[in-house]
């Protein structure tokens, strides 16, 4: 297959295609990205390098996922052949995710024996490739399937490749397992990842602040650039394979967060799914990060971002929320937030293991045998094995497991010499000094322990420090009793996932241990603080900064009754089996899919520089309002209607002070002095504090409490556009309000005649919606059989009088002067909030049945911010109204 390949954006953007020929040169030759060292621009700000898109042209669909990550899941090595030379020898890594997921997107050659993990190597036999000499390993199965996926994987090796080889090495990891490596100038991707990744990022994302220049972790500018650097050469390296018409893009985890910025500017409509395997911090943590809002901004351009849990979901809300002021919605079950027009999608699934690979592990006669081994080693003995699988790293909480093991033995002794701890510590993925004193502690308290409690034949915890085989850490799974996972934090463990299934086991293995097919069952005490502990609502969920409750829940994992033990495994096995890793990726690509469906349809461009470029997307008739079209259309016209809404329009919503200021009352009465126009403020606010504002126009008219009140002129009488039944509900509503009131720091009463507000804006953002939503429940019950109506507004719960709403004034407005014989020609209607949808409704109908506007008229429905509106128009914010208002009073002043 012949891949699309935009290298050259410019002539992507004049329409301008490669001839094919030109696509297959580009499919299988890599230029080095950079072979000097040096830093990459943050700010990356050429023009020519984003485009800007219009309704896309019809293109043959073809779903293919480049799934990108810090990692390839290819194994390199130096190899010397029978020839004497000594060359590169690739295989395919079956421990990475980034493989394993790729069952869940269609059919392919499965993660099976053949890389199995048989006896030998750390993973099986494989099947080697050299970067001169045939007999490569085939690739791991990224043809097109029957549902068209075809994969390509764009990330790192794990050995450093002289620049001399990096040319060939791409075309070879390409055309035979259709991986893209990126290559780095020396040094940089040490300060890329055990720099900003490991030292700054990782701990933050586990809750360790650097409160000390000793803990380590300070944020370091240079660092950052690196982060910045190597995220920009990956975005080169995606650019090369990329069809941005037709391919999805999956970023994977925290070292490549700035990557959907690089990637959107690009490519505008590009479609881009981004999971963090991490912990995100809550918003406290969080915003102590000095490039805090970069971050966010870079994740909010992908499409859909993905969370193992609700916790760290939320986290991420909140962070926007407080830092962004970006709010998010629930419909249909699915999470989103609106930025900049584009609907970004949230998604909540923790990742799942490879069934069909564990199980090959299960069937391994090595298994059996090594399964055969432990139960000499300890069910014969008369022993009742524990089992801990961690890496060695500060968070695993390893030394609190041994302190709970040392109080359950003292607690009970009867299990001593009974009981025996097994933890199975894999190498640190980091190097630094917190790995030294974790060994150190971990060596030192296992001795302690151990000298405290032994026998002979016995030692309480035995300490496996050497890399394990995974068939052997399986067959440590089939004999354990139970499953201690006792980490502080942690993203996703799998571990207890792996655990569980391999208690299942399997016929050969149920013979080995003498056990029924109906009495399998399995133990788990899991952390709170890890990402599966919410999936497996039958473990036994532990503080493991509690010692004494650790102890206790071994002990209570230890003495639960064979039934129950049975019926929380049964629970477990039936929600690991159908929620593995292929099920993960399979929901989330459709997430990713039904998010990217309206690509097409929207009108999209960038703004903005460096990491704060974001793209602003429009449906097709809805548009950014032209000054030269309005003032050119205000000339042109005679009988002209104005309708002002005033906080959020005329007025920001940030400002403190928020009467209006001497030069917007003098552009005002500047418009109203115009013989050909009416002009209406409409705002909820009282009559009496508009009436007091605008006292020094005379011609202006005012609506108020969202149109109860309305008048003409100043010496006109305020008349009412409904009835008004009595108010005496506002006895009944004071109260509680009150109460809230007094409950919710920051916010307000505001009582009006008609109607009262309970205003949260300056209140904690989270905990005012929430109290907002209670508040709002709780009136709607209380005032059911009252003539009013209870609504939720922007920062604000309100109550007024049933069918009063800004709608109204427009129809009132436009009655009035088509009775009067001064029809008009020319409406223009602004506001920023759902009460004003209510006006341009009311126009969009009234132009559509030509009713009280003239035909022909020149017609600007407005609302303030890019968003979804029954407008037709956008401006930004309230500098761009005021502008534009100012340039129509400038057009009045003149023609007076």
């Amino acid at each position: 297959m012949v891949s699309r390949s935009y290298s050259n954006l410019l002539d992507l953007a004049g329409g301008e295609l490669p001839s094919p020929s030109a696509f297959s040169r580009m499919t299988v030759q890599f230029p080095r990205i950079m072979t000097v060292s040096g830093i990459v621009s943050e700010t990356d700000d050429d023009p020519s390098e984003s485009v800007s898109s219009g309704l896309s042209s019809p293109s043959i669909p073809h779903d293919r996922l480049i799934i990108v990550a810090n990692q390839l899941p290819i194994r390199a090595h130096r190899k010397t052949f029978p020839d004497g030379s000594n060359r590169w020898d690739f295989s395919l890594d079956e421990n990475s995710l980034l493989l394993q997921l790729k069952d869940g997107l269609g059919p392919g050659p499965g993660i099976g024996p053949k890389n199995g993990s048989g006896p030998g190597s750390e993973n099986g036999p494989k099947t080697g490739s050299d970067v001169n000499g045939p007999g490569i390993t085939n690739g791991p199965g990224n043809g097109p399937g029957p549902d068209g996926m075809e994969v390509i994987y764009v990330g790192c090796l794990k050995e450093e490749i002289h620049p001399s080889e990096q040319d060939e090495v791409s075309q070879i990891l390409l055309e035979k397992f259709k991986c893209v490596p990126t290559f780095f100038p020396p040094g940089l991707y040490t300060r890329f990842y055990h720099g900003f990744c490991k030292q700054q990022l990782w701990p933050l994302f586990h809750y360790m602040l650097p409160l000390s220049p000793d803990l380590g972790g300070r944020f370091n500018r240079s660092l950052w650039q690196a982060y910045v650097s190597v995220n920009k050469i990956f975005a080169d390296r995606i650019m090369e394979v990329i069809n941005p018409e037709d391919d999805f893009v999956w970023i994977h985890d925290y070292h490549l967060m700035a990557l959907p910025t690089f990637l959107r500017k690009r490519f505008n409509r590009v479609k881009l799914g981004f999971f963090l395997h991490s912990p995100f911090p809550s918003s406290e943590i969080y915003k102590t990060l000095p490039v805090r809002e970069e971050i966010l901004r870079a994740l909010l351009n992908s499409d859909l971002i993905g969370f193992h849990t609700f916790d760290y979901a939320r986290h991420f809300l909140s962070c926007c929320s407080r830092m962004l002021g970006i709010s998010y919605e629930s419909k249909r079950g699915y999470i989103s937030l609106e930025y900049y027009g584009r609907t970004v999608s949230i998604k909540i699934l923790p990742v799942g293991i490879h069934m069909k690979r564990l199980q090959t592990v299960l069937n391994l006669p090595e298994t059996e045998s090594k399964v055969s081994e432990l139960i000499k080693q300890f069910k014969d003995q008369g022993k009742t094995m524990l089992l801990g699988v961690d890496d060695m790293d500060i968070f695993k909480g390893i030394s609190l497991k041994f302190l709970a093991m040392e109080q359950l033995l003292i607690q009970h002794p009867e299990w001593q010499g009974k009981l025996v701890l097994v933890q199975i510590a894999n190498p640190a993925r980091g190097n630094g000094n917190d790995v030294k004193e974790v060994k150190a502690e971990t060596y030192s308290t296992v001795k302690r322990i151990n000298e405290l409690f032994r026998m002979p034949g016995y030692e309480p915890i035995i300490l496996i420090d050497q890399p394990l085989k995974f068939y052997e850490r399986v067959a440590y799974y089939v004999v354990a009793e139970c499953c201690l996972v006792t980490a502080v934090r942690d993203g996703m463990n799998l571990m207890p996932y792996e655990y569980i299934i391999s208690r299942q086991g399997n016929d050969k293995l149920d013979k080995v241990l003498g056990l029924e097919p109906s009495s399998k069952k399995s133990m788990l005490v899991v952390s709170e603080f890890i990402g599966c502990s919410p999936s497996l609502s039958g473990a036994i969920r532990v503080n493991p900064w509690d010692i004494d409750s650790v102890a206790d829940a071994m002990d209570c994992a230890l003495e639960l009754s064979e039934p129950e033990k049975q019926m929380r495994h049964e629970k477990h096995y039936r929600y690991v089996s159908t929620h593995d890793v292929g099920y993960w990726a399979r929901s989330f690509m459709q997430d990713l899919k039904r998010t990217c469906i309206d690509h097409a349809r929207k009108r999209s461009w960038g703004i903005g520089f460096g990491l704060s470029f974001r793209v602003v997307a429009l449906d097709p008739n809805f548009r950014k309002l032209s000054m030269e079209h309005i003032v050119s259309a205000y000339k042109q016209t005679t009988r002209r209607a104005i309708l002002l809404d005033y906080d959020g329009t005329l007025m920001p919503q940030s400002s403190i002070d928020k009467s209006p200021s001497s030069k917007t009352v003098e552009m005002i009465n500047t418009l109203c002095r115009d013989e050909n126009n009416i002009v209406f403020v409409v705002s909820a606010r009282s009559r009496n504090t508009l009436a007091e504002w605008f006292a020094s126009c005379e011609k202006l008219g005012l609506a108020a409490e969202h149109g109860c009140f309305l008048r003409l002129k100043r010496d006109e009488e305020w008349e009412t556009c409904v009835q008004v039944e009595d108010s005496g509900w506002k006895q009944n509503a004071h109260p509680i309000m009150t109460l809230y009131t007094e409950t919710t720091d920051g916010s307000m009463i505001e009582t009006k005649d008609t109607s009262m507000v309970w205003s949260y804006e300056d209140a904690d953002p989270d905990f005012g919606s929430c109290q907002a939503k209670e508040l709002l429940d709780h009136l709607e019950s209380v005032l059911a059989n009252e003539p009013v109506t209870v609504k939720r507004e922007k920062s604000c719960v309100e109550i007024k009088p049933q069918g009063v709403s800004k709608g109204l004034v427009v129809k009132w407005l436009l009655a009035t002067m088509h009775e009067r014989g001064t029809t008009p020609d020319f409406v223009l209607c602004i506001g920023d909030d759902r009460s004003d949808e209510d006006m341009f409704e009311v126009i969009t109908s009234s132009v559509a049945s030509d009713k009280c506007i003239a035909p022909n008229a020149e017609v600007f429905a407005c609302t303030v911010g890019n968003k979804p509106s029954k407008a037709k128009y956008y401006l930004d914010d309230t500098v761009e109204i005021a502008r534009m208002m100012q340039g129509l009073a400038l057009v009045s002043e003149k023609a007076c």
